[in-house]
């Protein structure tokens, strides 16, 4: 990838598609056409309309790459197992804070190469922030207009963030068993971007994910000093023969310590 040219390409990429969320979004919620798919998690127009868009902008300007969707036809492992470099795109992470109107829906775009997220780019439509980072050279947030480094940082009263939707006491033991009082909920991948500009510490998921719901957060999250690793602290790698993904924890240096003491017994 020419970095500069790329991540310019793929944010537009991003905000084409937040603006046909957005355009779904202010409309009547009859207009939003809600299914519920095989797995029981909703599905909209939004979805669709933000995955054409997404498909098609990375399919013309790089044509070589294949893409690994939600919301795409499904690859067998038998015919990814062998790609080495892929983009792995979730067109409306937060389907059901899209639902529920609260705004913490997101578009994420990443770049796997050998298993491993080198690339993610996160828009949130409501308020068009844009986060991305690259593998080796940090993580930025782009607000109003103007761009900002992006760094996870250490803190004496640490936070952790979690999921609005998908809370679980085994995540409340693990942050017990850290000592740590302060939780913030917020939707979809967000809960990565927090941890990677700082403002929360820790991101325990217990329960399954899919590779697309964290390949974009994982990218931006490592790329900001946050490593994010299974929870038993193995590595967390990608295109798996089953693409969903186990417990994980994404968290700031200063924890590293701590988590790898708990990791043994998660």
């Amino acid at each position: 990838m020419d970095s500069e040219r790329d991540i310019l390409a793929v944010a537009d990429i991003a905000r084409k598609a937040g603006k046909a969320i957005l355009e779904i979004y202010h409309t009547d919620t009859a207009q939003w056409g809600i299914q519920q798919k095989d797995d029981h998690s909703p599905l909209t127009l939004a979805d669709t309309a933000s995955h054409r868009i997404i498909s098609d902008g990375l399919t013309h300007l790089y044509p070589e790459v294949p893409i690994l969707s939600e919301e795409g036809k499904d690859i067998p492992y038998e015919a990814r197992k062998n790609m080495s470099r892929y983009w792995c795109v979730d067109p409306l992470d937060g389907t059901k804070e899209f639902i529920s109107r609260n705004g913490e829906f997101t578009v994420n775009i990443a770049l796997i190469v050998e298993n491993e997220p080198v690339f993610g780019v996160i828009y949130v439509p409501v308020t068009g922030v844009l986060y991305y980072g690259m593998k080796g050279q940090g993580s930025f947030k782009i607000a109003e207009g103007r761009i900002e480094r992006i760094q996870a940082s250490a803190s004496n009263d640490p936070v952790a963030v979690g999921s609005k939707s998908h809370k679980t006491v085994e995540e409340e033991a693990f942050l017990s068993s850290l000592n740590i009082r302060n939780v913030v909920s917020i939707g979809s991948s967000l809960k990565f971007c927090l941890v990677a500009e700082g403002k929360a510490q820790v991101y325990y998921r217990h329960g399954p994910t899919m590779e697309w719901d964290t390949a974009a957060g994982h990218a931006i999250a490592v790329a900001s000093g946050a490593p994010v690793t299974n929870a038993d602290g193995s590595a967390f790698v990608y295109n798996k023969p089953r693409l969903v993904n186990g417990s994980f924890v994404c968290y700031s240096v200063n924890l590293r310590h701590k988590i790898s003491m708990l990791s043994s017994g998660v």
